[in-house]
């Protein structure tokens, strides 16, 4: 399938002000074209040009944003660093370390919407959906859990309302080859007052972001708030590239991930057409 036949499906949420679905959401603060002529034309009189703003054409500079944000809004990607400061006792990668490989391959949606808010993700649930799939994981590929979280985006419920990870199922995803991990969830692990709920409760240390702290022993790199998943036109073989900007020593990166299906896909797309993007090795 030539990338100019195949339709492009958003999986990303964008960076907005002041949403309720972020802990810590962004602020965006938006500078018009009349305030950009301003700035632009300060700019140029402190390098000595004498240029005022109704120097511009119609009075009219370049507009432009101020944020202050934290690299974990929106969807992004977390590197192995976020996770501890090693991986089975090599340094753990920062997200400008990230392979490139990584971020592209076909992508397995499993579909978890059954699952109770604050549940956890065990392997028995992978091996069960992997079975209903018919499919048997390989090395390179993205799976991209789907907990339908998304719809509720916009929302204070966006996170508190999904189930999370295990550490055992990430590791089991990770033994499989899988080096990147996607959620359409707030949050890989059970949510923030799941977690604590149960630390509470039992005194238990491995309550705490245990699917993340997997990130200590198995390298992978796991991909947030994520989108529209249902809209894929099937659960298998769905070419993805999901590149993060690069930060150094970063833990972490914004990415915008796109899938490419064919025009007209349906459910029943043939098996194996992203073969013919990247190929037999993807």
């Amino acid at each position: 399938m030539p990338f100019d036949d195949a339709t492009l499906i958003d999986l990303s949420i964008g960076l907005e002000d002041g949403p309720p679905s972020e802990p810590m959401p962004p602020s965006i603060d938006h500078f018009g074209h009349e305030a950009g002529a301003e700035r632009l034309a300060e700019n140029l009189r402190e390098l000595g040009h004498d240029v005022e703003a109704s120097d511009f054409p119609d009075g009219m500079g370049l507009a432009w944003e101020d944020l202050e944000v934290i690299p974990h809004a929106g969807t992004h990607m977390d590197a192995p660093w976020h996770y501890g400061p090693e991986v089975d006792d090599e340094p753990a990668k920062t997200i400008d370390e990230v392979p490139l490989e990584w971020c592209r391959g076909n992508a397995v949606v499993l579909d978890f919407r059954s699952k109770e808010p604050g549940e956890e993700i065990s392997v028995a649930d992978l091996e069960d959906t992997l079975d209903e799939l018919d499919h048997e994981l390989s090395p390179g590929e993205i799976v991209l859990i789907q907990t339908g979280a998304d719809e509720l985006w916009g929302t204070p419920e966006y996170l508190t309302q999904f189930p999370g990870m295990s550490a055992e199922g990430t590791k089991f995803l990770v033994e499989q080859g899988v080096k990147v991990i996607g959620t359409d969830a707030y949050g890989f692990d059970k949510p923030f007052t799941a977690m604590g709920e149960r630390y509470v409760e039992s005194g238990d240390e491995d309550e705490l972001w245990p699917a993340h702290f997997a990130g200590r022993e198995v390298e992978y790199c796991q991909i947030e708030k994520m989108a529209n998943l249902d809209a894929l036109p099937r659960k298998t073989d769905v070419p993805i590239v999901a590149v993060p900007i690069s930060i150094e020593d970063g833990s972490g990166g914004w990415v915008r991930p796109v899938a490419f299906v064919e025009d007209g896909a349906a459910d029943d797309a043939v098996d194996g057409a992203s073969d013919e993007i990247w190929g037999d090795d993807a």
